[in-house]
């Protein structure tokens, strides 16, 4: 059976914790900023957790961790 390739661009955007979970980070933080509060910026900034209906989509792109 063949190796099983790992999604290089899901790798570069997406990173496994310590309990199997996926970390992201939020969309729609790069450009166009002067529009945005402070507020939202700050929350635009932190990484969240992969959705549940995702996490085993994810799993699949990535299998090395």
């Amino acid at each position: 059976m063949p190796k099983m390739k790992t999604n290089k661009s899901a790798s570069k955007r997406l990173k496994r914790t310590k309990t199997g979970k996926f970390k992201r980070f939020n969309a729609f933080a790069r450009h166009k900023a002067t529009h945005k509060n402070a507020k939202r910026k700050r929350r635009l900034r932190t990484a969240v957790l992969v959705a549940a209906v995702d996490e085993q989509r994810v799993s699949r792109m990535l299998p090395n961790g």
